[in-house]
């Protein structure tokens, strides 16, 4: 069978995306994701997503690791999908979907700028001198002084793999704060994707929430990721609650194409 897909990008962060709604590649395997995804013998990304019919929203996302497992919510991909939805003919103001972890909202502005509404967070837990939250996906925040000097890839699969986190795994992030924390560089390493990626859509929002620079109300966080540069806006309220969260930055697409499934 023939696969038709899309590849879109959001600061670098790559994704091979289908038109689902039909149902016509529903059965694809694990093996299969896994090699189109495969960067020397495949299309190449870091993970692939459908987009399905769902009743009660414009869409549904359904998101596969670059492994071929199904992963749990990815941001960046959220933002791609939305803009495939546009260019499918989808076109709202406001978009409603649905992805693994909840009901989502995004926005497409006059320039091209894809916002995509987080889930709430009601928790951040100090682990040792880092931090854990789930953004949609469980993230690892780690600060340090100079993130662009670090190997990010040990470090990263030092922590994901270890004891407590080797059974289910977790997106690491190193985060440089700048700016009186208004600013901040961010690298991370992804489970299911086994290496470092350009940018991370959960893990940008989680090292944001991390590094907010009001005691409560309203922050907005500029972050730079190797990939390019992605805003994170949100509420903070008293009682370490996180709201209001929105992911900002561009989506575009790079090609499509069809390709022979085996």
């Amino acid at each position: 069978m023939l696969f038709h897909f899309y590849k879109y990008q959001g600061t670098g962060n790559d994704f091979i995306i289908a038109d689902n709604r039909n149902g016509q590649y529903s059965s694809l395997t694990t093996a299969q994701i896994n090699a189109l995804c495969d960067r020397r013998f495949g299309i190449g990304a870091d993970g692939l997503m459908l987009l399905n019919e769902k009743a009660g929203y414009d869409f549904e996302m359904k998101y596969f690791n670059a492994d071929g497992k199904e992963g749990s919510m990815c941001g960046n991909g959220g933002r791609c999908i939305t803009r495939f939805a546009y260019h499918l003919g989808i076109h709202r103001e406001t978009y409603h979907f649905i992805a693994s972890d909840g009901p989502h909202e995004a926005e497409i502005d006059i320039d091209g700028i894809v916002s995509l509404k987080m889930k709430d967070v009601d928790h951040i837990r100090k682990f040792h001198n880092d931090f854990i939250l789930n953004t949609g996906s469980p993230h690892y925040i780690r600060l340090v002084t100079d993130v662009m000097d670090l190997d990010v890839y040990k470090k990263g699969h030092d922590i994901r793999y270890s004891r407590e986190f080797a059974e289910e795994g977790i997106n690491v992030n190193f985060v440089e704060q700048l700016d009186n924390n208004t600013k901040i560089k961010v690298r991370t390493y992804e489970r299911g994707v086994e290496d470092e990626t350009f940018s991370c859509g959960t893990g940008v929002t989680a090292a944001a929430l991390v590094s907010f620079h009001n005691e409560t109300g309203f922050n907005e966080i500029e972050v730079t990721t190797l990939g390019g540069n992605l805003s994170v806006e949100y509420e903070r309220s008293e009682n370490d609650q996180y709201h209001n969260i929105w992911l900002c930055g561009p989506a575009e697409r790079v090609f499509e194409g069809k390709i022979e499934l085996r």
